[in-house]
């Protein structure tokens, strides 16, 4: 399968975001090795570019992350913020800016209408282990290492740990964010971060393996469970069973569930509309 430039930047940096297409499965592939796939400016803005087309893609049923290299994503770029504390505002101006998008494409994962999963080959940390658990499932190799140590170099990983917080315990979050240490695929299984954990080289294709027991259920039903999934837990018991009571009765009147249900019924395999 031959990699494509995401298709939402036509500049030369879009070769450092590569776009993969498996059948129905999309996969996204950091490609700045030599930089460890440190979130750069321009590696923020092709990533959410092609998170943007894949978004609107309805031939992709489930999207992969993935990384080229030793390691998945090394967090944000050091030596690009530091050039910028030469700027006039030292820096704040830009500091900000990326920030903000950095935080805009988590958010476009959690958002996005097909599910998500985390390919983890290396080392994820700082802003890369924010991206690992801003995706729904991650899988990752015994290689793979997870950290938060921005504290180590006077930088709490503030950011980092909205993703983080979410997908694990308050007291195993917490010592992430101030121990700084990293910790190893298995200890990143059992407190939450992961889904599975593969031997060395098999990340992808577990992802895939994943990926397409997802890709064979309806989509529209997909995405009404992603986005209820995520509201549901921002809101108080009673709210969130009133919200969710609501989504269900909708749900009920869409055609995949009337075909669901039916087959299920008949005892034979669905045939999605996707509707």
């Amino acid at each position: 399968m031959t990699p494509q430039a995401a298709l939402a930047s036509k500049s030369p940096a879009a070769a450092i975001v590569l776009r993969e297409d498996h059948g129905s499965i999309a996969m996204l592939v950091l490609n700045r090795p030599e930089a460890r796939n440190s979130l750069s400016q321009a590696m923020i803005d092709s990533l959410s570019a092609a998170l943007i087309e894949v978004a609107k893609d309805r031939s992709v049923r489930a999207l992969i992350i993935a990384a080229n290299g030793p390691a998945f994503c090394a967090g944000h770029d050091m030596k690009e913020m530091t050039a910028r504390r030469s700027d006039p505002d030292k820096g704040r101006a830009f500091f900000r800016h990326m920030f903000d998008s950095c935080a805009a494409m988590m958010q476009s994962i959690v958002h996005l209408p097909q599910p998500v999963i985390a390919a983890v080959q290396g080392p994820a940390s700082a802003a890369g282990c924010q991206l690992v658990a801003s995706c729904d499932l991650a899988v990752a190799s015994t290689d793979a290492r997870f950290a938060t140590p921005g504290v180590n170099i006077g930088l709490f990983c503030s950011t980092p740990m909205v993703a983080l917080s979410r997908n694990v315990a308050n007291k195993h979050a917490m010592e992430m964010l101030l121990a700084g240490e990293l910790i190893d695929a298995k200890r990143a299984y059992e407190i939450g971060l992961l889904n599975r954990v593969v031997d060395a080289g098999r990340e992808r294709h577990a992802a895939l393996e994943l990926a397409n027991k997802i890709a064979s259920k309806s989509a529209h039903v997909l995405k009404i469970g992603k986005e209820a999934f995520y509201k549901q837990r921002e809101l108080d018991l009673a709210a969130a069973y009133r919200y969710t009571a609501e989504v269900m009765t909708e749900n009920m009147l869409a055609r995949d569930a009337v075909e669901g249900i039916g087959a299920f019924v008949e005892k034979r395999e669905p045939k999605w509309e996707d509707r």
